[in-house]
This record gives structure tokens, C-alpha cells and sequence, in this order.
């Protein structure tokens, strides 16, 4: 096991060789070790500490390398927010996350350094020595109650990199892309996984299946990381624009975060071969995970693989019985015996079993070879392009302006994202609210992706005297507008 910071310095003895691309930027392994030593002893110097936790509010670039490997040279622990969260929303992370630095952000009581923050020049860009933290990351999720909550990794920041991240079919001497933003966990994963193991990682500002075609091209890229909606935008191309781009250097594609449509996952094993596309399934958690190649998709279609990581079971709905093959019931993991914690949360309770079984609010099935097969979740998440969008969060942002009386958000079948966040609003009779308004408020409180991508207002009560919500005749009845609209503008 080796620190995080010292896998750095040891790639660096090669200095020339390239570490991160981002934009046409590219900093070298001696780079990047060199600047993350300066920005670790500017840090140490504001007070963080082996166990701190540092906020990163930064958008996908360069710094975030450098920032990530400073924080870990110090025994300090990265902590990812998307640098576009409102300041309300920030601030409640901040406040349960009690950092002892934010990279990117002003806050409140705590120090801050802004992007593009430039240490003195007269620190040294030497080795500080090893130092491990107790977690190597802590990411930031939304709760079913509207509030935030930090997954903290049971791993501690030193890594035996190899079985790390086989799993992940990560491998020496692969050009990794990673087109996903950098605050959540599959592209964080990818991303710093490429670097622990010395490969040159391309980092896409934003994604854009145009410009993610072309830098497969350009860098000869053999490890692409994806979400279903990334797969479709970019296939939406090569279909447009037969030979316009060559992908045959791709050589492990790995797709991940939310259900892929079964045409679009054939579509992709045909691009790119059977034993080159790849989905994995599991929680930012870590208790388990499951991969399956495209070749054993084909003999088992519409699963997700066996456990890799762990170990996973189905129990039935009503109890801790283990349900019978075929039969859908709760999907549980644990890790596998032996195996320290993989997690722990702030701000939230995991939903655990007898015999150290936990649920991530997935229902599924096993087949007779042991094959996960997913049905649903049992909770009301909403998977949107491969985000987790909660619904009591919005409601509770929605409800905050004061011509709302009560509302409801579910998620809308939608081609491109898989499902898109849709409010139904109770307003008040005597207010001149419109949608435009609605969003403008919505939009100050909440991150893009978790904002309703369309609004219908009612005057009826949307729930009964006990407060009490029936989301899923909800669900139906816009599902059946939306369909009578979709019927009536084909007709038309």
C-alpha cells in the first residue's frame, strides 16, 4: 500500500511524461507532483491537517488535479462539490462537511482560496514525506429527506493501485477520457484511478459528444468512462456522420450510473466490440459492485453482472429472507468478510439488515447463474442523465417561494436523459405567479440538473390532511398527459 501523495512523487522521477489534458492543456507527471507540493504547504500554512476535510468547488480542469493531490499530501481528505451550487446549497454541505479549507468558493466563517489560486512562490515544491488520510475521498450526495449527506470511503488514502482498480477495468498503460464532472464519484474514480496507476488522463471541460469523438481520435484514447446519456448523444453523431471519426483505439469502454436501454447497449457492443463495453453497478458506498462484459450481456441480456466487489443478494420485499431465483425483491450487499468498513455516512442513516446487509433502495432480481438483473428503486430517486436528483429536495426549494401552497415532483420518461425532474405546483389562486418566475427562483437554489425541466400549476390540493403525497398517481397522470400530448402533436 502505498500513500496517494507518494504514488505521485514516484511518477514524477519520469518528469516528462504527460499526467492530465484538459481544453489543449497538457502538465506533465514533474509537473503536476512540483505544483501539488507548493499548493500543500500553502494549505498546510491556512490550517488544514491529516483528517481535515478540504471542500473542492472547482469545474473539471488542471487545478483539480493539483488541488486533489495537494489535499492528499497532507493527510487530508478531497471533498467534491459541483462549483455551480447555489450559495444556500453550498452552505449546507459546508456546514455538515465542517472543512478546514474551501478550494474555489467563498464561505461563510471558513477559509477559502479562490480558482486560480497561486501559492507564494517561495514555498518548495519538494516531497512534504508520507502522510495517509483516514478516508481518500468524501463525496456529497442529496438524502430522500431533501437534505445533503457525505459518503466518506472507508479506504484510507494509501492504495495498492492495481487491485484497487481492477474492478474498473482500469489498467496500466491505458490513455484514459473521462468526459463526466469531476465532483461525482464514477468520474472522480476514473479519473484520479488513471493517475494512481501513471496513465495519461484526458479531462474534458464539459461534456460534448463532439468534442469527446475527437479527442478519442486525437489522443488514441484505449479507456473511455460513460453514462447512457453520453452513449446515446455521441451514437447520434456516428449515425449522422458514418466515418466521420475513428474510435477503433477504444479498448475498454465502461459505462455506468444509470439503466442502459438494451438497443443502445447493442448498439455499442457492435461499435466497439463484445469484450471491450463493459457496465459496472454499485453505490458510491463501495460495499459491492458488479461488472459485466458485453459478451456475457449477450447470454444474459438486460443484467448487470456478478459481484466483483462484495457480495450482493435479493431478499424479499416483506422480509429478510432470501428470495428464490427470478423472484424481484430488495437488492442488499455487503462487503465481503474480512473487509474493513466501506463507508460511513454524515447526515444520513444507511438502511441496514441482519448479517451486515445493506440497501441502496434498489429492487432486482438474480438469475440462476448469479447474474443482478434490476427491476426499480423503491425510493422516489430520480436518475437524470446518470445524476441522482431527490424529489423532497426540490420540493422543498419550490416550496420555498411564497405563492406556493404544495407541490410534487416526479420524473418524466425522456429520450436523451432517461428521466427528466417534471413539477406539478399548487399555487395560490390570488398570486400572478408564472413558470418563468417559478424557475428563475428554483434556479438560485438549486444546481441545473436537479431543476424541473417543466412546471404545470394546479389549484387543487396536492395532498391530503396528513400531508401525506400519492407521488405515483401523480407520476401516472403526467405520464398520461405527457403521451396524449406526444400523440396528439404526431397526429397533428
Amino acid at each position: 500500500m502505498t500513500p496517494i501523495g507518494d504514488l505521485l512523487t514516484a511518477y514524477a522521477a519520469d518528469a516528462d511524461r504527460p499526467a492530465v489534458t484538459c481544453d489543449g492543456h497538457t502538465r506533465t507527471y514533474g509537473e503536476l507532483e512540483s505544483r501539488a507540493n507548493r499548493l500543500a504547504r500553502a494549505y498546510e500554512a491556512l490550517g488544514v491537517g491529516r483528517g481535515d476535510f478540504v471542500t473542492v468547488a472547482l469545474p473539471n480542469g488542471i487545478e483539480f488535479f493539483e488541488v486533489c493531490y495537494a489535499i492528499w499530501k497532507l493527510g487530508a481528505t478531497p471533498q467534491p462539490v459541483s462549483p455551480r451550487l447555489p450559495g444556500p446549497e453550498l452552505s449546507r454541505i459546508i456546514k455538515l462537511a465542517g472543512p478546514a479549507l474551501v478550494v474555489g468558493a467563498a464561505a461563510d466563517g471558513t477559509p477559502a482560496v479562490p480558482p486560480g489560486f497561486e501559492p507564494d512562490a517561495a514555498l518548495a515544491d519538494t516531497p512534504l514525506g508520507p502522510r495517509v488520510a483516514p478516508a481518500w475521498k468524501a463525496t456529497t450526495s442529496g438524502g430522500s429527506t431533501g437534505s445533503p449527506k457525505l459518503i466518506v470511503a472507508g479506504r484510507g488514502g494509501a492504495v495498492d493501485p492495481d487491485a484497487f482498480l481492477r474492478p474498473f477495468m482500469l489498467r496500466r498503460g491505458q490513455v484514459a477520457l473521462v468526459p463526466g464532472p469531476l465532483y461525482h464519484n464514477a468520474p472522480f474514480l476514473s479519473a484520479f484511478g488513471g493517475t494512481f496507476l501513471g496513465q495519461h488522463v484526458i479531462v474534458l471541460p464539459k461534456f460534448d459528444a463532439r468534442r469527446t469523438l475527437e479527442e478519442i481520435e486525437r489522443h488514441r484514447v484505449t479507456y473511455l468512462a460513460l453514462v447512457p446519456t453520453m452513449m446515446l448523444r455521441i451514437l447520434r453523431i456516428l449515425d449522422a456522420e458514418p466515418g466521420g471519426y475513428d474510435v477503433s483505439s477504444l479498448d475498454a469502454v465502461l459505462h455506468t450510473a444509470a439503466p442502459c436501454p438494451p438497443w443502445l447497449k447493442r448498439r455499442w457492443i457492435d461499435l466497439v466490440g463484445p469484450e471491450h463495453l463493459f457496465e459496472a453497478y454499485g453505490g458510491t458506498e463501495g460495499q459491492a459492485f458488479t461488472v459485466i462484459s458485453g459478451s456475457e450481456w449477450a447470454a444474459h441480456p438486460g443484467s448487470v453482472g456478478r459481484p466483483v466487489v462484495g457480495e450482493i443478494k435479493v431478499i424479499g420485499r416483506d422480509g429478510d429472507d432470501e428470495a428464490p431465483p427470478g423472484e424481484v425483491g430488495r437488492v442488499v450487499m455487503r462487503r465481503s468478510a474480512g473487509s474493513g468498513p466501506a463507508y460511513r455516512y454524515i447526515g444520513a442513516e444507511a438502511r441496514r439488515y441482519e448479517g451486515g446487509w445493506e440497501s441502496l433502495g434498489d429492487m432486482g432480481w438474480l438469475d440462476e447463474d448469479g447474474y443482478l438483473y434490476l427491476a426499480d428503486r423503491d425510493t422516489d430517486m430520480l436518475l437524470v442523465g446518470g445524476a441522482n436528483v431527490y424529489p423532497a429536495e426540490v420540493e422543498a426549494a419550490i416550496s420555498e417561494h411564497p405563492s406556493v401552497l404544495s407541490c410534487a415532483v416526479v420524473g418524466l420518461p425522456d429520450d436523451d436523459l432517461g428521466q427528466r425532474p417534471h413539477a406539478v405546483v399548487q399555487t395560490d389562486p390570488a398570486a400572478d405567479l408564472t413558470i418563468e418566475d417559478l424557475r428563475a427562483f428554483v434556479e438560485q437554489r438549486l444546481v441545473r440538473y436537479k431543476v424541473p425541466r417543466s412546471f404545470r400549476f394546479v389549484t387543487e390540493a396536492l395532498r391530503d390532511d396528513a400531508g401525506k403525497l400519492r407521488r405515483g398517481a401523480v407520476q401516472a397522470e403526467e405520464t398520461a398527459r405527457l403521451t396524449e400530448a406526444r400523440l396528439t402533436e404526431d397526429s397533428q
